[in-house]
């Protein structure tokens, strides 16, 4: 076995980038951070950290979190879970969740996989989430995007079954890329009555960016598979 200095590192989908981090993001990181923002070392039950047993979906990636807030503030009676390496990010959520009153959105700040991988129990998930994840367009670098065979089957394990994985993206591409590697998955099913692409359905909304994209003429496509 290979020891864990001279294992091969994990790819990874994503560059950290601190970015500008505003005041009022800074103030909510200090404010709100032991409250919203989850241990990724320790356990979790999400039962205890929201203080129900309700369905939770998990986003990875959610960006500056407006989406994952509006979906939160839709559906009181889920549980969300939002995964962002990115703290100017995870500062604007939390700036939202304080506005909104949401009690029941919780966040990682760190790398989705391994959050996935080492704390997320198997067939709990109502709902996986991965909406506009980096395409990483050029080809040198598809290696790097997050929809892979064996992220998938990390996806399957998680989700109860009859659950869900949802992606989308404004990439035609990467949009075929993520179609073969789901349909090559036995474990989950395409919900499209096209055998390929949904309609967005009325749960995700369509961000700032998403809208500009469509009045310029872009695509955005919608996958979404179901565990048998």
């Amino acid at each position: 076995m290979l020891s864990e200095q001279t294992a091969p590192r994990r790819i990874r989908s994503f560059i950290r980038r601190q970015g500008r981090i505003t005041p009022g993001q800074e103030l909510a990181l200090a404010n709100h951070w032991d409250t919203f923002c989850l241990d990724p070392e320790a356990e979790c039950c999400f039962a205890e950290v929201f203080g129900r047993d309700a369905p939770t979906v998990l986003e990875i990636g959610f960006g500056n979190g407006e989406s994952l807030a509006q979906m939160a503030a839709d559906s009181p009676d889920t549980n969300f879970v939002g995964i962002e390496v990115h703290k100017p990010g995870v500062g604007h959520l939390l700036m939202l969740i304080e506005q909104l009153g949401l009690t029941n959105l919780r966040i990682y700040c760190h790398d989705a996989v391994e959050i996935l991988e080492r704390l997320i129990k198997d067939d709990s998930l109502e709902g996986i989430h991965l909406f506009f994840a980096d395409p990483w367009p050029k080809k040198k670098h598809h290696k790097r995007r997050i929809v892979r065979p064996e992220f998938i089957h990390t996806v399957v394990k998680k989700l109860k079954p009859g659950g869900y994985f949802h992606a989308a993206t404004d990439w035609e591409n990467y949009a075929q890329h993520m179609l073969q590697v789901l349909n090559a998955e036995p474990e989950l099913c395409n919900s499209s009555l096209t055998g390929d692409y949904c309609e967005r359905p009325e749960y995700r909304p369509v961000t700032k960016f998403e809208n500009r994209g469509l009045r310029l003429g872009h695509g955005v496509w919608d996958l979404i598979f179901i565990r048998k």
